[in-house]
């Protein structure tokens, strides 16, 4: 990471690159013509499809960043990557990679826990900087959703939310 004289010019430039590298992954994603990179996954569809019924409280937990792969609401606002797919969540964006900057404490973003995947219920932000910054783990309020759909009928709607062995 290169500093820079003030926390606004960091920000800045990390929202900067931040964008660079979305843009990247979506042409990547068109030149593989694969269009489902460009963005995260929909927690409503994978919820429909899976015909989920029944959720049960987890309570707080330190979750891996990376099996963070969709979003309740926000899914066209960040891609598969959790990076910055829109202009549109800049101000918020550099607000919490401002407050990463000067190891501010942030509240426990909200998942839903989809087999081994999570999607964001409130935090995409968060989520996004702490996946920009490289960070391994965050602290969220878990809700797990379970499907009564057979594994393998699972596995074929959401490969990324089970493991193949389930």
């Amino acid at each position: 990471m290169r500093k820079y004289m003030s926390i606004e010019e960091q920000v800045d430039a990390d929202f900067t690159r931040a964008r660079q590298r979305a843009f990247l992954h979506r042409m990547m994603a068109r030149l593989r013509g694969d269009p489902s990179l460009t963005s995260t996954l929909s927690f409503d569809e994978i919820r429909r499809a899976l015909e989920v019924s029944n959720k049960v409280r987890i309570g707080q937990r330190a979750v891996p960043v990376e099996r963070i792969v969709g979003s309740v609401g926000r899914y066209g606002e960040f891609d598969r990557a959790f990076l910055p797919a829109k202009a549109r969540v800049r101000e918020r964006w550099k607000r919490i990679d401002r407050a990463f900057h000067r190891g501010q404490e942030l509240p426990p973003v909200m998942l839903y826990k989809v087999g081994d995947a999570y999607f964001v219920e409130d935090g995409n932000h968060r989520v996004s900087v702490a996946r920009y910054q490289g960070v391994d783990w965050i602290d969220a309020e878990v809700v797990e959703v379970r499907s009564p759909i057979p594994a393998a009928r699972r596995n074929a709607v959401c490969s990324v939310c089970f493991d193949a062995a389930a």
